[in-house]
Parts: C-alpha cells; sequence; structure tokens
C-alpha cells in the first residue's frame, strides 16, 4: 500500500513538473512583458499613466544593446527630423540669447523676418501675447514660441537702437530652410574653404553650389571642414563622395545580422572643379562625415588633417509608430572601402563608460600625442589606388595629425565667454556704429581685410568685462587676447554681413586650418603624403 502510494506521487510529481515545463517553453517573453505591463494596471497602490511605463519599458531595453539605438517621443522625433529634412516653419532669424534679451543676428535670406523689415541688432520683446524679454528664457523655450505651423501669423514688438518707441511687425510663418554649407570663402587665389555642418538632404547640392561659386573667383583646391560634423544621412555622404570619385570606386558599405551586406559605389565619374582636396576633421566628427572621410582617405583622393573622428558607424535604422514616437534601431555596422569597421569598440548595456570616451582621450593625452592613440594595429589594412596603410580601432585616423589648440586659453577668457561679455558687447559696438562700418567696408571680404580692433576697441571690452564682474588680468589678458580680438571681429562680421563669416576672422588662430592651407599649397608634400611617402 505505501508502495503504490509513493509511485503515485512520483507520478503526480512527474506530471506537474512536465505540465509546468510545458507551460514555461509556451510562455514567450512577449507574453511576460505584456502580463507584467497588465499586473501594473490592475494592482499597483497608486494609478499609473500606461504611456508613461510603455515608453520608460522600450527605453530600458534599448539600453541593454547599444549605444546608439534609442527612443523618442512624438516631440522629440519632430525635433531630430527637422535638421535633415533641411527646414522648418518659423519666422527666419539667428538669434542670441544674451542675458534675459533675444538679438537678431540675422534675418534668413527670402523669409518672413527680412520681408517686414527686421535688422539685425534688433531686440525681440515679445511674439503674440508672449513676453520674451526678460524672462532668461533657454533657446529651446524661445524657439517654441517663434516657431508654428506655415502660414500662422506672429505679432513681434521689437526694440530697435535708436528708435524711442517699441516697433510692431507682423508676420507670417513660412518654410525656413536650414543650410549644411555655414561658411565658404577663397582663402587665397586658388583656394576656396567650405564648412559643412550636418549631412541633410539638400548638402551635397549646397556644397556644389558653393565650389561653383568658388571656382568661378578661381578655386582649383579646396579645403572641406567637416570639424565637430556630427553627420546626418548616409544617401547626402555618398552623393557628396561621387562628386570627388570616380564612376565604380566604393564608397562605404553596411553588414548586419539581419540586414543584407549593401555596398555603395560612386555612380558616376565626379565633376567637382577640385585638383588637390584636404578635409579637417576632429574628435566630434561622426557619422556621415566619417563615411566621407573614409571614402576620400581610402580612395586616395585627398587628405585628411586634424585628430581621430569620432568613431560612430553603427546604422539605425528608424522605426516610427502611429503616435509619432519612434525608435531608431541599430541594424548594421558602417564599413570603409578597404573593410575597415568605423564604429568605436564598445560593451552592451554600459552606455555611461561609452559616454566618457571623450574624456578618457583627453586624460590619456590621444588629443595632443598621436602616439597615444589605441588604434588597433593587429589588422592592418592599405588604400586602394597607392597601399598606404591605416589601421582599424574606430574612427577615421587623419592623414596629418594637428594636436588640440588651448594655447590661446585662460580662465579670463573663460569667463568672458561664459558671461556672454564679447556678444554683448559686440552688439552695442554694431548698434552704434552700423551705418559706417558698412559705408567704410561695403563687403565682407574688405572688412575682413580692413578692420581690426584697435585698443580703443578693445579697452571697452574690459571695462564692459570689469563691470560684469570679471576682474582683469593682464597676464591671462596677454595669452587670450589673440582669440578674443579675433572672436570680436567674427561676431562684427557675422552681425555686419552673413552668419557664414564668422570663420573669416577666427580660422588664422586655427591650428587645424593652418595644417590644411600649408598643405593644400606645397604640392610636392601634398602628393609625397598621397603616395605614402
Amino acid at each position: 500500500m505505501k508502495k503504490n502510494l509513493l509511485l503515485a506521487l512520483i507520478a503526480a510529481i512527474t506530471l506537474c513538473a512536465t505540465v509546468a515545463a510545458q507551460r514555461m517553453e509556451s510562455f514567450t517573453p512577449q507574453q511576460k512583458l505584456r502580463l507584467a505591463e497588465a499586473l501594473i494596471e490592475t494592482y499597483y497602490v497608486e494609478p499609473v499613466d500606461a504611456d508613461t511605463i510603455v515608453d520608460e519599458a522600450i527605453i530600458a531595453m534599448l539600453k541593454t544593446l547599444d549605444p546608439h539605438s534609442a527612443y523618442s517621443t512624438p516631440d522629440e522625433t519632430k525635433e531630430l527630423n527637422q535638421p535633415l529634412e533641411g527646414k522648418f516653419s518659423g519666422i527666419g532669424i539667428q538669434f542670441n540669447m544674451v542675458e534675459d534679451t533675444v538679438y537678431v543676428i540675422q534675418p534668413t535670406a527670402g523669409g518672413p523676418s527680412e520681408k517686414v523689415g527686421i535688422r539685425p541688432g534688433d531686440r525681440i520683446i515679445s511674439a503674440n501675447d508672449t513676453v520674451i524679454a526678460g524672462r532668461k528664457l533657454n533657446n529651446s523655450a524661445i524657439i517654441k514660441v517663434l516657431r508654428g505651423p506655415k502660414g500662422s501669423r506672429v505679432d513681434l514688438k521689437v526694440k530697435r537702437a535708436g528708435e524711442p518707441e517699441l516697433l510692431d511687425f507682423v508676420l507670417e510663418r513660412a518654410d525656413i530652410p536650414i543650410y549644411s554649407v555655414d561658411a565658404k570663402y577663397m582663402v587665397n587665389d586658388s583656394t576656396g574653404f567650405i564648412s559643412v555642418t550636418r549631412f541633410a538632404e539638400s548638402t551635397a547640392q549646397e556644397v556644389r553650389q558653393a565650389a561653383d561659386s568658388l571656382a568661378r573667383h578661381g578655386m582649383r583646391n579646396l579645403i572641406l571642414d567637416l570639424s565637430s560634423n556630427g553627420g546626418g544621412y548616409l544617401g547626402s555622404a555618398v552623393e557628396l563622395a561621387e562628386q570627388f570619385l570616380r564612376k565604380g570606386d566604393p564608397i562605404v558599405f553596411t553588414r548586419g545580422l539581419n540586414s543584407p551586406e549593401n555596398h555603395f559605389n560612386a555612380q558616376r565619374n565626379g565633376d567637382m572643379p577640385v585638383d588637390r582636396l584636404v578635409i579637417i576633421v576632429n574628435q566630434y566628427s561622426a557619422s556621415a562625415a566619417e563615411i566621407l572621410s573614409g571614402a576620400i582617405q581610402e580612395n586616395d583622393r585627398g587628405l585628411i588633417v586634424g585628430r581621430r573622428t569620432f568613431g560612430k558607424g553603427l546604422v539605425q535604422r528608424p522605426f516610427p509608430f502611429p503616435d509619432g514616437s519612434m525608435i531608431r534601431l541599430t541594424t548594421s555596422r558602417y564599413y570603409t572601402p578597404s573593410g575597415r569597421c568605423i564604429q568605436k569598440p564598445y560593451e552592451k548595456g554600459k552606455g555611461e563608460e561609452y559616454q566618457l570616451d571623450m574624456l578618457n582621450r583627453y586624460n590619456s593625452g590621444e588629443l595632443w600625442h598621436p602616439d597615444s592613440i589605441h588604434l588597433d594595429k593587429s589588422t592592418e589594412y592599405r588604400t586602394l589606388r597607392n597601399g598606404r596603410v591605416v589601421y582599424g580601432g574606430g574612427g577615421i585616423m587623419p592623414d596629418v595629425f594637428v594636436p588640440a589648440d588651448t594655447s590661446y586659453y585662460s580662465p579670463y577668457y573663460r569667463d568672458l565667454v561664459a558671461k556672454g561679455v564679447i556678444v554683448k558687447y559686440t552688439l552695442g559696438l554694431i548698434d552704434s556704429h552700423r551705418a559706417e562700418l558698412l559705408k567704410s567696408y561695403p563687403t565682407e571680404t574688405a572688412f575682413d581685410a580692413g578692420y581690426e580692433p584697435d585698443q580703443a576697441i578693445l579697452g571697452g571690452l574690459i571695462e564692459a568685462a570689469t563691470a560684469a564682474g570679471i576682474e582683469f588680468n593682464q597676464q591671462q589678458w596677454d595669452t587670450s587676447r589673440p582669440i578674443i580680438a579675433a572672436m570680436l571681429k567674427g561676431l562684427m562680421l557675422r552681425d555686419l554681413y552673413d552668419n557664414g563669416t564668422y570663420v573669416r576672422a577666427t580660422n588664422p588662430l586655427s591650428k587645424d586650418f593652418i595644417e590644411a592651407v600649408g598643405l593644400i599649397n606645397d604640392p610636392e608634400r601634398y602628393h609625397r603624403l598621397l603616395r605614402g611617402r
């Protein structure tokens, strides 16, 4: 009897275990996630917001994958897409927030603000019923007030220097272009300079238009500045690379576990009017900027100058939800034509360590000494035409390393910038002398060549800084005087003429720019490096 009972008990336990195992096999992770959500909504001690729970769950899941897979809310998605789509609806101004006041830097050409007569230096006091001045709003808050649907009306009250009363303007918001090329000019009789800040839908077309314009002024060689360019659309990088390469030249390829290998080659012979090409990059140049730099370097079409790039080589595919939110999920990796993976190493789920990479580069001395760069030299790659050696390890290592420049830095300069003293002082100068400056220097080229802040102007800046609570230090002033004067001149250029003119004043102090100019104007050295000698 006891034996039969024991056998029955064993059989029952075995049956229960079998049933439990079968249930476990049929209980999927997806069911578990849905059950967890239902349990929280049904039994939690306080009311819960289902949208918040789901959003946070998605964010937490993506954090376990890689540093660039991300979730964005509907508002965040719209904000992310606008710079890449190349336009938004608004009033068309570039502005600076100085203390608690919005100063117009430049109305967008052909935009609503320019059409009604808003000028550089105007202060926007209110928009519709929203007071802007005196509230210490951040840039995001200002943008939300000024932007709006195309065709919507906005009433502005504006303070203009020399006018005793506020000026009233009625504007109709319109589509405002966002430009990728933020500066272009001739460095000398044969060398042009073009700065590209992002890779958006219109980037390749903008660069071509800028190059054609410079070619009409004699450009035969080009410095293309991609420093701090965070990337953007792959297609724009490919399209721009095609303009420099030959038909069939490889540009980039992608590879992923669930994505087919995809190769992008030049579909036509590039006809960019450029002989020697130098690209400037730095540690913040990423993604599409690295794709273009890698393609130019490995096809031996030009030389790269600066510091190792960021190393962002993961491809994110957008997956939008019906509510306007979106997951940008990493689906593959970018590889240069020779097979180098652009993405720098990372550990899954350790996003904080990944974000500290720049600090680690700083602490290791990599920004100043190329020997401190930890490239993966176990795998050697070679450029496609000349067989120059390049290494993996993440990012694009320049052909000519230029150390980061801190020679003009001082605490006094830091405080001038942090407290907005230089910007505010410059705005006051322009307010008082705009007409006479434009009469003396009718073009940006004339101003750049003929104007330098004199001792009286710089002395006024020191007085303004003292009034703002910044104690004068002669030694620190002597250290930083060149960059302070260049910034002041650059801000005046930007205010008087165009936003892109600022770099004309500051580039001559940039080590990256100086190296690029020296290299592109020395054909023998340029071609020797291009041949790997």
